[in-house]
C-alpha cells in the first residue's frame, strides 16, 4: 500500500463516491507543483495506490479531486468543480491517510490513520 492513500465519502448520498480522479503533486522550489501519480476512487470509494513503496520524502503535497466529471456524472449540480487538499509531510517514514468528506455544496478533510 501505499504511503499516502486517501478515501472519498458522498456525504449526500451516504456512501462512498467511486470514480474520482486524484491527482497527487509535490511542491518544488519556486512554487511549482511537479506531478507525482494521479488515479481514480475504487468502489469503496478508496485510492490505495498514489506512491511506491519508499518513495515519499518530507515536503508539502496537494490532493486534487476532479469533483464536477464526478457529479456531473451523477446528474448532479455542485459549486466546487475541483477540491486540492495542501499538507505537509515531515516524517517520510509514516502512513498519510487523507480522507475527503463530500457533497455537491461542502466538503471536509481531516488526517485521518
Amino acid at each position: 500500500m501505499s504511503q499516502i492513500t486517501t478515501h472519498v465519502l458522498d456525504t449526500s448520498l451516504g456512501q462512498p463516491a467511486a470514480g474520482v480522479g486524484v491527482t497527487l503533486e509535490i511542491d518544488k522550489p519556486g512554487g511549482k507543483w511537479a506531478e507525482i501519480s494521479r488515479g481514480a476512487t475504487d468502489a469503496d470509494g478508496r485510492l490505495r495506490h498514489l506512491l511506491a513503496p519508499g518513495a515519499l520524502v518530507a515536503g508539502v503535497y496537494r490532493l486534487t479531486f476532479d469533483t464536477k466529471t464526478y457529479f456531473e456524472g451523477r446528474k448532479a449540480k455542485s459549486f466546487y468543480p475541483f477540491v486540492s487538499i495542501v499538507f505537509e509531510i515531515h516524517d517520510a517514514g509514516a502512513h498519510y491517510h487523507v480522507p475527503l468528506l463530500l457533497s455537491p455544496y461542502g466538503y471536509s478533510t481531516y488526517r485521518g490513520s
